[in-house]
């Protein structure tokens, strides 16, 4: 599961960073999901090695400007040039009159299939492999953070010692891989989970934006191998942060902490730490860290590979 930031400013881009979107590539299949779609993200695809062909899932948390004007233009390119097969969405109420104006005012027809889904707090998406759950989080108008668990997955299945043992191939190593009883012929009773190494620990990410310090993210955040949570302004700041509904740089480090994460990515960084003012970018990553030390600050195309409990890759 890799991780690609598309978009770390908050509010208005700048030079150096572009308005919210995250991407996740999944593990061994061609497909990624998008979380908020800013301004200019259809730009950031193009600059990034990131395949918009690949894209089938939209999760929107909240309907300000800085996190959903790049979604019309992204849809319409993806129809145009993408070759994507079919988009799910996933957002507030809203959201699917937005894209519908949009379309009718632009004249723009979409040449594969678009679904809108209108979420509540709660499991919203299940396949083979993932749980994407989302709750409501602490803003100014009604705003979601998501929580993505990959599913456990059984031992590597040890052939070698099946063998050994004159079990049958077939149908019995497909029940035995999934740790299942099976009887043998013979009258031998095989437990799978003697054959397989241990199960492989789901992977789990948390993304929060935007809100002030809030129970419910702590809740999504939970024992996440990494949480992405907004930072707009620094601790000095934190008045302004709750007259806006934002989370300060030490909030979100709370979270963090609260919720027993793993890691810690902070993104949404309001322009006016941009360097050269009194407090700059790098005060609110130290100001995170003395809270909690697993703080990584997130900057344009910064790569982060999930991992399964061992040491992280950032690129």
């Amino acid at each position: 599961m890799q991780i690609t930031f598309l978009g770390t400013s908050s509010g208005v881009p700048t030079r150096s960073r572009n308005v919210s979107s995250v991407a996740l590539k999944l593990p061994q299949r061609s497909e990624l999901w998008l979380f908020d779609c800013g301004e200019g993200t259809q730009h950031q695809f193009l600059r990034s090695e990131l395949k918009i062909s690949q894209l089938t899932r939209i999760f929107i948390t909240h309907m300000h400007g800085d996190h959903i004007f790049g979604l019309m233009g992204l849809l319409a390119s993806c129809g145009l040039a993408g070759n994507v097969q079919s988009i799910d969405i996933y957002g507030p109420p809203g959201l699917n009159e937005y894209l519908q104006a949009a379309l009718r005012y632009s004249h723009t027809h979409f040449s594969y299939p678009v679904k809108v889904h209108t979420i509540t707090s709660g499991l919203i998406y299940e396949d083979q492999e993932f749980y994407i759950y989302c709750g409501v989080l602490y803003h100014r108008i009604t705003a979601f953070g998501y929580r993505v668990i990959e599913k456990d997955r059984p031992g590597r299945f040890d052939v070698a010692k099946a063998q050994r043992w004159h079990i049958p191939p077939g149908k019995i190593y497909s029940q035995l891989k999934h740790g299942e009883t099976v009887t043998l012929e013979d009258g031998r009773v095989i437990n799978g989970a003697d054959l397989c190494g241990d199960a492989e620990i789901g992977r789990k990410i948390a993304y929060c934006t935007d809100t002030v310090y809030c129970d419910r993210a702590v809740q999504l955040a939970e024992d996440a191998d990494v949480l992405i949570h907004e930072a707009t302004f620094a601790h000095q700041d934190a008045e302004m942060a709750f007259r806006r509904l934002h989370s300060t740089s030490t909030m979100a480090a709370q979270t963090a902490l609260a919720a027993n994460a793993h890691r810690l990515i902070i993104t949404h960084f309001s322009p006016r730490y941009n360097p050269g003012n009194p407090i700059e970018f790098k005060d609110l990553l130290k100001e995170a860290r003395a809270i909690f030390p697993k703080t990584d600050m997130a900057y344009d195309f910064m790569s982060y590979e999930v991992p399964r409990r061992r040491d992280s890759i950032i690129v």
